[in-house]
């Protein structure tokens, strides 16, 4: 199963329809080294050997963690990996995360994933919203199309986004991907203490009638403490995990869908992987709602 990225544009992308997120191969709270470092390159080696060829990350995991696990890992980069990276987002020492998302700002976090990735062009940015703070939407993006015509970025998607940002942002120019929470029993924004998750649910039709690949985060997290009977009825059934099913549903939910569900352990990455053979009756979706 593959999707094509950007396919109107001079330099589409195409990637097989499971990727791997690299955020959970950071210590906790997202922040400093991995437990075990030698699993993580593992991890790294052993998706892409299994054909994963979307790789999520951003240099504040870490921070710049999960960055340089991916050169330690993969570099010299395959011809058809495509390295995906967020901006928008900084951490301070308490590893609380904090708005980055000035024009210069922006400039700083591109260079910065260009110089920790080795990378001339970072194939695939997403600016994360992170509540605007303070600098209005067509700024930061406005930002980001100008690194685009300078070279430094090739595609520019957006990451934590409603129906109306995603909009307004495709009258400035072309939105690649778009990047949301989304899973079987956690569609819609997730609103927090902390402030606003979007939801994949709420963008899903704008990003089909523009044929927007949307890349579900936290797919897993939030969605199976309760995901109810169902998806443990037909995981039981099938004889697979509740993970591996939640992955399945996303597969089939839409062919736009490109999950990168993420791990630190090489046993459940190998699950995941497993998770893109079990197929889907048009009964099963339905009886999964």
């Amino acid at each position: 199963m593959t999707l094509i990225i950007a396919p109107n544009s001079a330099h589409p992308l195409t990637v097989n329809r499971l990727g791997y997120g690299t955020m959970r191969l950071t210590g906790p709270q997202i922040w400093g080294e991995p437990a075990d470092r030698p699993q993580a390159l593992e991890i790294l080696k052993t998706a892409v050997a299994h054909g994963v060829n979307f790789i999520d990350t951003a240099d504040y995991y870490g921070e710049d963690v999960t960055n340089r696990l991916i050169v330690e890992a993969l570099h010299p980069y395959p011809q058809n990996l495509v390295i995906c990276t967020k901006v928008g987002a900084t951490r301070r020492p308490d590893a609380s995360w904090v708005p980055f998302n000035t024009p210069a700002n922006l400039r700083t976090s591109i260079e910065n994933n260009l110089r920790t990735l080795r990378q001339e062009q970072v194939q695939l940015v997403h600016l994360r919203l992170m509540g605007h703070g303070g600098v209005p939407l067509a700024e930061q993006l406005g930002a980001m199309f100008e690194l685009q015509k300078e070279g430094k970025i090739q595609h520019v998607g957006l990451s934590n986004v409603g129906p109306e940002e995603l909009a307004a942002g495709l009258k400035m120019g072309e939105i690649a991907t778009v990047e949301n929470m989304y899973g079987y029993a956690q569609r819609t924004t997730l609103r927090e203490a902390h402030g606003e998750t979007r939801g994949g649910e709420e963008v899903l039709a704008l990003c089909e009638q523009h044929s927007i690949p949307l890349v579900p985060f936290f797919s897993l997290v939030h969605g199976l403490p309760k995901a109810g009977d169902k998806l443990a009825t037909l995981a039981k059934q099938r004889g697979v995990t509740e993970a591996q099913l939640n992955i399945a549903w996303l597969l089939h939910k839409s062919p736009l869908l490109l999950p990168i569900p993420g791990t630190s352990s090489l046993a459940h990455l190998r699950e995941n992987l497993a998770a893109a053979g079990i197929q889907l009756s048009a009964d099963d979706m339905a009886y999964l709602g």
